[in-house]
């Protein structure tokens, strides 16, 4: 899933957006209101993390300015504005959460869980694809009684392609979604991960679940009418 963090405070912008990538959110970090809302209106995030003081134009203003643009993505606000009137001003403008500074990280994470549960984007507990199961919670794979042992990266692969199972994605999809603007991939790493990923899930397996589409993507399935 890809995250858009908007926070002029580059220690904290930092601290988010790596803490985000180590528990395999794509993330995307601005320091200003315009930067946010550029981006939140050209890119396909899945929530958005604005801060109330941002400079050229405060979190409120984007958010307000988004939902008047049609876009319904998830934002949450980060203020040390905290009294009563400023969190109904932040309801008002159109975001779906409210977080006083300081917080712990843990909270932040859990604050995010929750838009995205009641947006219905967060993955299941568990995702089953025949005898692969993908534990969404531990961030754990298995194929049969096998542990599949993964990157970060290709966890995130992976688990894009399990919760769109049945499903043809595009290499821009999935460019899109398990990468931020950091670490944008080339057509050819997309196939490297392929590669690796079918190796690792499916290696001798007589029935093989990741398949490629030429000209159209990947797609992760059991059905023997999906497979190319």
């Amino acid at each position: 899933m890809r995250l858009l963090i908007a926070e002029d405070d580059r220690a904290l912008r930092d601290t988010l957006v790596r803490g985000l990538r180590e528990e395999a959110y794509a993330v995307d970090g601005v320091s200003d209101g315009d930067a946010a809302f550029l981006r939140a209106v050209s890119e396909p995030y899945d929530a958005i993390v604005l801060d109330v003081l941002l400079p050229r134009r405060d979190g409120r203003s984007v958010c307000r300015a988004l939902r008047d643009r049609g876009v319904l993505t998830p934002v949450l606000l980060l203020t040390a504005l905290d009294g009563p009137e400023d969190t109904i001003s932040g309801f008002d403008a159109g975001a779906d959460d409210y977080l006083a500074k300081p917080f712990a990280f843990g909270v932040l994470l859990a604050r995010l869980r929750a838009l995205l549960r009641r947006r219905g984007e967060l993955l299941p507990v568990t995702i089953v694809v025949a005898d692969l199961i993908v534990d969404t919670r531990r961030r754990r794979v298995h194929r049969g009684d096998r542990v599949v042992p993964l990157t970060a990266r290709e966890y995130s692969f992976l688990a894009y392609l399990a919760r769109h199972s049945g499903r043809v994605v595009g290499r821009e999809e999935l460019a899109a979604h398990v990468w931020d603007d950091a670490h944008e991939p080339t057509a050819n790493l997309i196939d490297v991960y392929v590669s690796r990923i079918r190796r690792k899930i499916d290696g001798d397996a007589k029935h093989p679940l990741l398949h490629t589409r030429r000209g159209q993507g990947v797609i992760l399935t059991d059905r023997e009418e999906d497979v190319p």
